[in-house]
C-alpha cells in the first residue's frame, strides 16, 4: 500500500537502536520525522545525520521525534549512532520493508552498474497518524531546516485549530 499525503501510515513494524520497536500507531500523539538514507558511514549520509543531531534540541521543542532509516543492521546502527553521538534512535530496515511502503527504493547506476538504493527522502507524521509532508530525492545542505519549518507550521495549526 502506498503512502499518500493527509492519510494514515499504512501497519509497519521495526526494531531501532536503544531496544525500541517502532510501528506505525507506537507514537500516535506525537510528531515523527522519518528520514530515510542509504548507508551508515557515508558522507553525505554522516553529514545528514550530523545536522538533525545539531538540531534535535528544536525538533524535541516542537514536539517531534526524530528516526533515520537505512538498511544496515543493528550492529552498524549502533556504531554510527555512538560515533556521531546521536541523540535519535536509528531504525533497521534490514527487509527493506519500510522501505518499500515508503517508496524510496529506487535504481540508480553507481560506478556505471544499475543497483537498486535508497533515495534519500524524509517524511513528516503528524500526531494523528496522516502523513503530512514529504521530501523526495532532497540535497542535504539546507534540508533539516526545511523539515524542521514544517513541523514549526505544523505546530502552529495545531494550537490555532
Amino acid at each position: 500500500m502506498a503512502i499518500v499525503v493527509n492519510k494514515p501510515i499504512p501497519e509497519f513494524e521495526s526494531n531501532a537502536t536503544g531496544g525500541i520497536r517502532v510501528t506505525n500507531t507506537s507514537h500516535l500523539g506525537h510528531v515523527v520525522v522519518l528520514y530515510f538514507y542509504p548507508k551508515d558511514n557515508t558522507p553525505g549520509c554522516t553529514t545528514e545525520a550530523m545536522q538533525f543531531r545539531d538540531r534535535y534540541n528544536d525538533f524535541v521543542e516542537a514536539g517531534a521525534t526524530v528516526f533515520g532509516v537505512s538498511r544496515d543492521n543493528m550492529k552498524s546502527h549502533d556504531d554510527f549512532k555512538q560515533k556521531l553521538e546521536l541523540p535519535f534512535e536509528l531504525i533497521a530496515d534490514t527487509e527493506e520493508k519500510m522501505c518499500h511502503m515508503f517508496g524510496v527504493v529506487k535504481n540508480k547506476i553507481m560506478y556505471g552498474k544499475k543497483v537498486k538504493g535508497i533515495e534519500r527522502s524524509t517524511f513528516l507524521i503528524g500526531a494523528d497518524g496522516c502523513l503530512k509532508d514529504e521530501w523526495r530525492g532532497l540535497k542535504v545542505p539546507g534540508h533539516v531546516d526545511d523539515v524542521l519549518e514544517a513541523v514549526n507550521l505544523l505546530k502552529k495549526s495545531a494550537v490555532t485549530a
